[in-house]
């Protein structure tokens, strides 16, 4: 590699965890290119000799906090019973507590919108994705004669369920709920809705 494209990829590397220092620090509205240019040494325009544009930072950050997310609930799958309703219960509680020690970059994944007639590229939508194996697996042992279509749907019901908690409990508003009730109230919101699958009639 040539010393030009090593200096660009530096640049590059550096842009993305200075953006990602300025999310977690300001939020995602606090994102500003002409900060992130002062702070990594370059131009404002050459920012965008990095990235396309500021939907790729955003989405390049997101990636690392999807990675991050990724590894504690890979985490939680192997701390612990391996039932799948514990381990279901143990992910969700991971989700809940990552949110909250990482929030405004966790919140920064739900906020950010691509500018109209802009789809998410191939390589942000398979990193979110990704993350629904988690789910997915201990449900394919818990429902075996589901369809993986019918596993898909309840995954992502369930990541509903759960993650609709998550961000109403740790709005810092009044429906804020205190993290040990939250993680309470989280374990026994999945325990209820697995409970209630398996009640239901094939």
């Amino acid at each position: 590699m040539s010393k030009a494209l090593e200096r660009r990829e530096k640049l590059r590397s550096d842009l993305i965890l200075a953006a990602e220092r300025m999310i977690a620090s300001r939020g995602l509205a606090g994102l500003k290119t002409r900060d992130l240019a002062r702070e990594i040494g370059c131009a404002n325009g050459a920012v965008y000799n990095l990235v396309a544009d500021v939907d790729e930072l955003i989405l390049r950050v997101g990636s690392r906090t999807l990675l991050r997310l990724d590894e504690a609930l890979s985490a939680a799958v192997r701390v612990g019973e391996p039932s799948p309703q514990q381990t279901l219960v143990r992910i969700a509680i991971a989700y809940c507590d990552f949110a909250a020690e990482n929030l405004q970059l966790w919140r920064a994944l739900f906020e950010h919108r691509m500018e109209t007639d802009k789809a998410v590229p191939d390589w942000s939508a398979d990193d979110q994705l990704r993350l629904f194996r988690h789910v997915y697996q201990p449900l394919a042992v818990l429902f075996p004669k589901r369809s993986p279509d019918e596993l898909g749907i309840t995954a992502r019901s369930l990541f509903s369920a759960v993650h609709g908690m998550v961000a109403l409990g740790l709005e810092q508003k009044l429906v804020a709920v205190p993290l040990p009730a939250l993680r309470k109230e989280i374990a026994g919101l999945v325990r209820a809705m697995i409970d209630g699958l398996i009640a239901q009639p094939s």
